[in-house]
């Protein structure tokens, strides 16, 4: 195989100049050229999703000088088209760990090795890969701390060097069939969000910077407060891949006290979860532990109901409602609030967390497919290192505890002090006491089977 000719960058969920090692490795050839696959399968995202994508990749082609080629269709007929067309022997990719992922790029390798070329994978999404962080006998973890232990011993790579980027060339035909014009990349007049987050790399690294000098020292108290101005903000440049984990890392790496390091715990987590779904690919849609028969689930037309109630926010909890509409209105969620409404939904409701999981998937701007289905299970009790069947937040006590001076409820639930407001769907001690006495009922059936 010619190295000498071409090099074709695939980005997939590392839409970033910095940082990028296949980047890297496309741009030591002359005339590297890059392209993006948009996926129906994949990329089947609500219109928010869908217009801050077109966002990231406008102002990634547009660093790039043009040289983006963004088209539809299926992985392997567009990365081998676009192969073809820069007459690129090698084309080089993040490795991707997700069972879509996995079946992606195993696709895209044969179609190419069956044109004589060859797809080349480098990195990943995270600061270290699935399945690199096992016990001494090799096997998996199935407990965050220790799990978290043992990926900080391991460590991980310094930043990449800056990519060569006077090697990249415009495409002189065909260079895509997905709008990415200004006015998508800067929003129009029918965009619900309220302000548009964040799409530019260098404002991105710049917020990371300006977070790591001042608000991570105080990270480890005020993580927990919605209604304070306190967390980092990159969740959403994480989830499109402009900014990579090692990158934070490598900024938190030398500073002293508890922010930083339950700062870089967040990040475990994010590695933790993508390990399990990697060892477990059916997490994904189904429970890893059992925790309630079947039919003590909500089914049928009383399960939609209170399930639309819940997503849209008028459930008469003001905590859950707030973090409702913040998601609608925003399409993004402080992440302990998220814990609040999921709880919420699975225990107080009795919805199964695949469908919380599902609404979560088209609403949030953040979405990672490892994170949500795993923290969803982390809720219900039914993942690995789950939150216990007993733990069933508390959606009054929650709020006076993270939003005491009600800052956070009163922004998004600007009616809650009013006759407007509805009544509390549900008794929550009620509901925690039936939920309880289920989860009881179904161990010692468990138990007695195992017996």
């Amino acid at each position: 195989m010619d190295e000498t000719r071409p090099a074709l960058w695939w980005a997939r969920r590392d839409l970033r100049i910095s940082d990028n090692p296949a980047l890297v490795e496309a741009t030591r050839r002359a005339d590297a050229g890059a392209v993006f696959v948009w996926t129906r399968g994949i990329h089947l995202w609500s219109g928010r999703r869908s217009g801050h994508l077109a966002r990231v990749l406008w102002q990634l082609r547009d660093a790039l000088g043009g040289a983006l080629a963004v088209r539809r269709g299926d992985a392997a007929t567009v990365v081998l088209e676009a192969a073809q067309e820069a007459d690129a022997a090698v084309v080089w990719a993040a490795r991707e760990y997700s069972p879509s992922g996995i079946t992606e790029q195993e696709s895209v390798a044969a179609a190419l090795k069956a044109d004589g070329r060859a797809l080349k994978l480098i990195g990943s999404p995270y600061a270290v890969a699935p399945g690199r962080v096992t016990k001494a006998d090799g096997t998996e973890y199935k407990v965050f701390t220790p799990f978290r232990n043992a990926w900080r011993e391991h460590g991980w790579r310094a930043p990449a060097a800056a990519a060569d980027l006077r090697q990249m060339r415009s495409w002189q035909r065909h260079d895509a069939d997905v709008d990415l014009d200004q006015m998508a990349a800067h929003g129009d007049s029918s965009d619900p969000l309220v302000t548009l987050h964040e799409f530019r790399e260098d404002r991105i690294l710049e917020a990371l910077e300006d977070f790591v000098a001042s608000d991570i020292d105080r990270y480890s108290t005020d993580r927990d407060r919605p209604d304070l101005d306190s967390t980092s903000h990159l969740s959403v440049a994480l989830a499109y891949g402009q900014v990579h984990p090692r990158t934070v890392l490598a900024e938190t790496g030398p500073l002293q006290g508890d922010g930083p390091r339950v700062f870089e715990s967040e990040l475990a987590w994010r590695d933790f979860h993508a390990d399990v779904l990697f060892h477990h690919p059916q997490a994904r849609r189904d429970s890893l532990t059992p925790v309630l028969a079947d039919d003590d689930w909500l089914t049928g037309r009383e399960s939609d109901a209170v399930f639309m109630v819940w997503r849209d926010g008028l459930t008469g909890f003001p905590l859950v409602d707030a973090g409702m509409r913040q998601l609608q209105q925003t399409g993004w969620m402080h992440n302990r609030v998220r814990m609040v409404v999921a709880s919420f939904l699975v225990k107080d409701l009795l919805v199964p967390w695949q469908r919380g999981a599902d609404y979560f998937r088209r609403a949030l701007l953040d979405y990672d497919h490892a994170q949500n289905q795993l923290n969803w299970q982390w809720v219900a009790g039914t993942g690995r290192d789950a939150s216990p069947f007993f733990r069933i937040f508390n959606p009054v006590t929650q709020a006076d505890k993270f939003d005491p001076q009600r800052r956070y409820v009163q922004r998004w639930v600007p009616e809650v002090d009013t006759p407007a407001y509805p009544s509390p769907i549900v008794d929550h001690k009620t509901a925690r006491a039936d939920t309880l006495a289920l989860h009881q009922a179904a161990r010692s059936a468990r138990q007695g089977t195992s017996n």
